[in-house]
């Protein structure tokens, strides 16, 4: 389901200085298949980078965010995570044991939240749904 964004080319479109530690930043969200949140943003970059401080993390995914080029969520586990904003709608599953995030899109799940708001006398313009559970069980 994920789909890898260039944000260095997102931070060029938009105008933004692009640094060799944000360089590094954008790659490392750029190839991530998760949702990381700045710890882990900060140990991914600072593997590549060792001068890449967890202060500098936070301005550039702040930055980035106000530029939106990235996504924060929070799964109810009390830290921010962060995906780069995707070009196609999709909805989150998180595993609540494992914190694992899943991603996926239902067309008639969206076709059915347009007709809700209809109902309601609204356009639907935007949301973001995020379904929490725990794994089945499964026997044999």
């Amino acid at each position: 389901m994920h789909q890898a964004i260039d944000i260095e080319a997102l931070c060029a479109e938009r105008g933004l200085r692009i640094t060799d530690q944000r360089r590094t930043i954008a790659r490392v969200l750029s190839e991530s298949d998760d949702h990381p949140d700045v710890e882990k943003l900060h140990e991914r970059a600072s593997a590549i980078d060792p001068r890449i401080s967890i202060a500098t993390v936070y301005r550039t995914v702040r930055l980035f965010e106000e530029a939106g080029i990235l996504d924060r969520h929070d799964f109810g586990d009390g830290r921010a995570r962060y995906e780069a904003t995707p070009e196609a709608h999709h909805d989150h599953l998180i595993d609540v044991e494992s914190g694992k995030v899943i991603e996926f899109v239902d067309p008639e799940l969206e076709q059915l939240q347009r007709q809700i708001a209809e109902k309601l006398g609204y356009r639907l313009v935007d949301h973001r749904m995020e379904l929490y559970g725990v794994k089945l069980e499964r026997d044999g």
